[in-house]
C-alpha cells in the first residue's frame, strides 16, 4: 500500500488512479489538483505536477480512457468543470476545454463508456444534468436538463450491453488502437482529443486535429443514474427523436439525501446499483423478472455516520463505502443474496 502524506493544504475531496494505476490524480478544497506517479509494487510514489484553474472547492477529478490520450476532467463549487491534457512534447498539463453552462456547484463528472466516444456527464447543484459529446467533426455538444429540484449529487453510467453490432472485446481500447510492449495504448488511427477552444457557453469546440471520436455503440443505448438532495436516485436513457434523456425509472428507499450512486460494471448474471446516503444506509438495487427495480439494506445495520461514497471493483463483485467515520470497509455478495462483509482498507 502507498500512503501519501501531506498531499493538501486543505480537505482531499477525491482521489482516483488512471487506467494503469501509474498516476493518482487528487483534488482539494486548496483549489489544486495533483498528479502522482505511483510505483505500488515499491511502494513508493513522485509528485509530477500541481495544477491550478479553479476559483473553488475541487470536488471530484476523472481520468478519461487511455484511447483519448492523457486526459482527465475535474468540476468545482464555481460552476466549472474543466478539461485537462498532459503535452507529451513538454510533459506539461494545460486546459484544453470549459464547460460552464451550469448556474450553481459542478458535483462530480464521468466519463462515459468510451464505447460511446468522448462524452463527460456533469452534475450540478442547480438540480440539472449535463452530457458534453466530442464529436466526430471535431466540435462538441450538449444537452442539459433538470434531474432533481433540490440539487443533483452524483451519477454513474450504466456499462455497456454488448451485442453483435457492438464493439468486439478483443479491442480494449477501441478506435484502432493498440498497445505496445509496456502495455500503453498507441494511436491506430484518429484517437485523441486535442481541443484548442471554447465558446464559454459549453457550445462548440474545436478540435486541433478533427480527431474523430465517436462510439460505435447507438446513442439509444446510454444510461446512467443520478442521485440528488430530494433523497431519490434516477435511471435515465437516451430518446434519439427528442435529442435529449428522458426518466426511465426513480429509485425510492432513502429518507435522506442521496450522496453518491454507483452502477455496477459487470452484467453477467444482473445489473446492480449501489446508493449511498446521509441517512446512514447503503441500498442495493436489481431489476426483478418483470423489469421492476428492488432494493434491499447492503446492512441492516446502519453505519455509524453518514454514507458519503461507493465504488465497485473492476470485476463488479466487491462494493466499497467510505463514510463519515473515516472507514472504508468491503461488501461482497454471498450465495444467499446477501452482503456480508469483506474486510476494511486499513491504512498499514
Amino acid at each position: 500500500m502507498v500512503t501519501i502524506g501531506n498531499a493538501h493544504d486543505d480537505l482531499i475531496h477525491d482521489a482516483v488512479l488512471d487506467y494503469y494505476g501509474r498516476r493518482l490524480a487528487t483534488c482539494s478544497s486548496d483549489r489544486s489538483i495533483k498528479i502522482f506517479e505511483v510505483d505500488q509494487a515499491a511502494e513508493n510514489y513522485k509528485l509530477i505536477e500541481t495544477l491550478h484553474g479553479h476559483d473553488g472547492p475541487i470536488w471530484q477529478v476523472a481520468w478519461a480512457h487511455p484511447k483519448f490520450g492523457s486526459i482527465f476532467a475535474s468540476c468545482s463549487y464555481d460552476g466549472r468543470a474543466l478539461i485537462w491534457k498532459e503535452q507529451p512534447e513538454t510533459n506539461t498539463w494545460s486546459i484544453i476545454a470549459e464547460h460552464n453552462v451550469h448556474l450553481a456547484s459542478v458535483n462530480s463528472v464521468s466519463w462515459g463508456p468510451h464505447e460511446f466516444g468522448a462524452v463527460l456527464l456533469c452534475t450540478s447543484s442547480d438540480g440539472r444534468v449535463s452530457v458534453v459529446d466530442f464529436n466526430d467533426d471535431g466540435t462538441t455538444s450538449h444537452v442539459v436538463f433538470n434531474a432533481h429540484a433540490i440539487g443533483v449529487n452524483s451519477a454513474s453510467w450504466a456499462p455497456v450491453t454488448y451485442n453483435s453490432n457492438s464493439k468486439p472485446r478483443d479491442d480494449p481500447y477501441g478506435g484502432g488502437a493498440t498497445a505496445d510492449q509496456s502495455g500503453m495504448p498507441t494511436s491506430g488511427g484518429n484517437v485523441g482529443i486535442g481541443i484548442t477552444g471554447s465558446n464559454g457557453h459549453g457550445g462548440e469546440t474545436q478540435t486541433a486535429s478533427g480527431a474523430r471520436l465517436g462510439g460505435s455503440i447507438p446513442h439509444s443505448e446510454r444510461r446512467f443514474v443520478t442521485c440528488g438532495s430530494d433523497n431519490l436516485s434516477k435511471i435515465w436513457r437516451f430518446n434519439p427523436s427528442i435529442n435529449n434523456y428522458q426518466l426511465e425509472a426513480t429509485l425510492e428507499g432513502h429518507n435522506d439525501w442521496v450522496r453518491d450512486v454507483a452502477w455496477s460494471p459487470s452484467t453477467l448474471v444482473k445489473s446492480y446499483i449501489a446508493s449511498a446516503s446521509q441517512d446512514r444506509t447503503v441500498l442495493i438495487w436489481s431489476q426483478d423478472k418483470d423489469g421492476v427495480w428492488q432494493n434491499q439494506l447492503l446492512t441492516e445495520e446502519k453505519f455509524p455516520d453518514v454514507c458519503w461514497r461507493c465504488s465497485w471493483s473492476l470485476s463488479g463483485n466487491i462494493l466499497a463505502v467510505s463514510g463519515g467515520d473515516n472507514r472504508v470497509s468491503l461488501w461482497k455478495e454471498n450465495l444467499q443474496g446477501k452482503w456480508d462483509s469483506a474486510g476494511e482498507v486499513v491504512d498499514q
